[in-house]
């Protein structure tokens, strides 16, 4: 029998979907499972890209070109600049999805064994992307006690090696909702010009950001405009994960063209998946006001109510719809299938991600969950009253 391809075997399991066996012989059982586990905004997608679907005007569904269609690049172009990112729809490569476009950097960028460093916790398919290149991620902590925010820069500089050549950041922050402040952005431009390093910034969640500070981007950064790769996707701002379109800009030719023979080779991102995130690109400013204050109002209700619960801590998140929270028990990844397979509150439950799936080092993690504001606050109110009933016969509990 021949044997699989040691990438395979290494690639880790997703600490977000994981568990989803164990929730669906739950709902077998008539037990109500509330999701957290996973970003899936339940708010509308935007009516207009509904209508763009059903209102389809084509004898062929067609391959699009490799970097997607030319007028929703230019949208895109022009959306950015609305964030003060100054590209042109050369600059901008249609993906499917925002996975796509971090796997295609990665390999565009990164040989075999080549490093980028990731503060973690970090979203865990990093990983799994890096993986796919050949690449290695090398691991910096950040703390929950410091709300997670950026390790201090001598920490990268260690990590820093002859084969060391990116950061990967997220911000605003998936799983923790952290948002880098100025003086980190500038900490990080810094590191990127000393040692000549790829930036890659995930900036999917710019539309969630709740201070009054101004939302930082890659682009922002002074003095590395070639070093800088940002992932985008139109997945959580419109709610419609499942057209999968994201994008990949870079304004750095040679990284461009690298990334173009990949696109080629997949041939093309998804056409009708296009034709919807255009059209949502003409949404008015009501519908994502309309959605930021739901997520804030949902951020408030759900962090208040995590603190309320003895032994529970949750640091509050500066954007994005996650936060990592610290659990008194021992091993969260148990935790969270006991919850699915021997506990039900009046016939529910909850289904959480354990947070160790989001680092790379070895032990971290352990006690922590990440949970997603997903769901209306009627549901929210539902998950923490099931996690404070857990929480009081759960038989490993520490405190």
């Amino acid at each position: 029998m021949p044997h699989v391809s040691h990438r395979g075997a290494i690639m880790p399991d997703s600490p977000i979907r994981k568990l989803v066996p164990y929730a669906n012989l739950a709902k077998s059982r008539g037990i109500k499972v509330y999701h957290l586990n996973i970003g899936q905004p339940d708010l509308p997608t935007p009516q207009l890209a509904l209508d763009a679907i059903r209102n389809i005007d084509r004898t062929v569904l067609e391959y699009s070109p490799s970097d997607g269609i030319a007028s929703l690049r230019e949208k895109l172009a022009l959306y950015y600049r609305k964030f003060r990112i100054d590209v042109g729809p050369e600059d901008i490569i249609v993906t499917t999805g925002g996975s796509e476009a971090v796997t295609f950097a990665f390999m565009a960028c990164l040989d075999p064994g080549d490093e980028i460093i990731v503060p973690e916790p970090a979203y865990a398919n990093y990983t799994a992307f890096a993986i796919s290149a050949g690449a290695v991620i090398r691991s910096i902590p950040s703390t929950i006690e410091t709300g997670f925010a950026l390790p201090p820069v001598e920490d990268f500089e260690k990590l820093i090696t002859d084969r060391t050549k990116g950061i990967m950041i997220c911000n605003p922050n998936n799983p923790t909702g952290y948002l880098y402040t100025q003086d980190e952005m500038d900490k990080i431009r810094d590191l990127v010009k000393k040692y000549d390093l790829f930036l890659f910034s995930d900036e999917v969640y710019r539309e969630f950001c709740y201070t009054g500070a101004p939302y930082i981007s890659a682009f922002h950064l002074e003095g590395i405009e070639n070093n800088v790769i940002l992932v985008d996707s139109v997945s959580k701002r419109y709610s419609e994960c499942g057209i999968r379109v994201g994008a990949l800009v870079v304004k750095n030719r040679e990284v461009h063209d690298n990334v173009m023979k990949f696109c080629q080779a997949r041939l093309s991102p998804p056409l009708i998946g296009q034709i919807a995130a255009e059209a949502s690109l003409d949404v008015d400013g009501d519908y994502m006001l309309s959605n930021y204050n739901e997520y804030l109002r949902r951020r408030n209700f759900l962090i208040d109510g995590l603190n309320r619960i003895p032994g529970v801590f949750s640091p509050i998140p500066m954007g994005a719809f996650y936060t990592v929270a610290r659990l008194p028990v021992e091993d969260a990844d148990h935790f969270c299938k006991w919850l699915l397979s021997d506990f039900e509150y009046e016939k529910q439950t909850v289904f959480m991600a354990p947070a160790s799936g989001f680092y790379t080092s070895p032990g971290l993690g352990r006690n922590e969950v990440r949970i997603a504001y997903v769901l209306k606050k009627e549901d929210l109110a539902a998950s923490l009253k099931i996690l404070e009933e857990a929480l009081k016969v759960y038989p490993h509990r520490t405190i």
